[in-house]
């Protein structure tokens, strides 16, 4: 079970890292969806999610279950779950998550809107910037090594949630589709952390993440096919090829570090942070502004725009 850092049970040494704390609450697709129309919707009761989602009522029960004891909702009265701190604290990730789908993956649509800052009024997308310098920051612009509460074992969470097969597209095209498939899983999103750290060969992979070969091999052809990994080698067999980034996979950025950053405000390791980021000759801590008038961003001054 993972627990908040405000429970008896705090990270301890040699317990699991901010790292695998924020994949055990964000890699999981139907958590990724009820995150969606809780934040940017204000959805708080459960039969409201159960129209708005193909969901029994036995999983979505598990994740608000799973959401609260990880203190990112909280039950109002018997029917209702309200996003604590922690919960709204997520939507600089849910945010970079929505604008790569806008942009490398279907595109604007009914379910997809565009986004408009209201402080300016312009239709926008996120830019990364550093906090400490205000420049436009990419992956290359940074370094990145595991930190003082920093390992691959620690970094990987166990499985706590059953989930649907990868790659299901029942859910509708708007429903962050490819996301779902790239960051939707544990192993998923821990191989997407393994390539920005360096990983680029079957063995490198495998090891790092602890995971049964077939897993490895089968993650590697979907993100493959998607375009986030570019292979080289031969391409009949993951092991003997190398995997690259592609730069609709260095795109991702702002989503690792949105889940990163949140994971090390929330779940803080006694003995330092699980990654250390810099960028320059200081440390990275990633803000989000507006492509029309370069301003900070907030939640709650972005809308959605529907689209005909």
């Amino acid at each position: 079970m993972i627990h908040p850092p405000d429970r008896p049970s705090l990270l301890g040494v040699g317990g699991d890292n901010a790292v695998a704390h924020a994949i055990g609450t964000v890699a999981d697709e139907w958590t990724l969806l009820i995150l969606r129309h809780a934040l940017r919707d204000g959805t708080s009761r459960p039969a409201d999610w159960q129209r708005l989602l193909p969901i029994s009522n036995a999983v979505l029960a598990s994740r608000l279950r799973h959401l609260g004891d990880l203190g990112v909702l909280e039950p109002r009265g018997r029917r209702e779950f309200a996003l604590t701190p922690r919960g709204v604290g997520l939507w600089p990730f849910l945010l970079a998550v929505w604008s790569w789908e806008l942009t490398w993956a279907d595109g604007p649509g009914p379910d997809l809107p565009l986004l408009r800052h209201l402080d300016c009024g312009e239709l926008f997308t996120p830019v990364q910037t550093c906090r400490g310098c205000a420049e436009p920051v990419a992956p290359r612009d940074v370094r990145a090594a595991f930190g003082p509460s920093g390992s691959w074992p620690r970094s990987t969470p166990t499985a706590t949630l059953r989930r649907r097969s990868s790659g299901s597209t029942s859910l509708g095209g708007g429903f962050f589709p490819e996301s779902r498939a790239l960051i939707g899983n544990r192993w998923s999103a821990t191989m997407l952390g393994a390539a920005y750290l360096g990983a680029r060969r079957f063995p490198d992979f495998q090891r790092r993440l602890g995971a049964p070969a077939t897993v490895v091999a089968d993650r590697l052809r979907t993100f493959s096919a998607l375009g986030v990994l570019s292979p080289v080698g031969d391409l009949d067999h993951a092991e003997r090829s190398t995997y690259r980034l592609t730069d609709k996979g260095r795109a991702l950025f702002p989503v690792v570090m949105g889940a990163l950053t949140w994971g090390e405000r929330w779940f803080v390791a006694p003995e330092g942070p699980a990654v250390v980021v810099e960028h320059g000759d200081h440390p990275f801590e990633p803000l989000l502004v507006c492509s029309g008038c370069g301003d900070a961003l907030s939640g709650r001054t972005i809308t959605p725009v529907p689209v005909d």
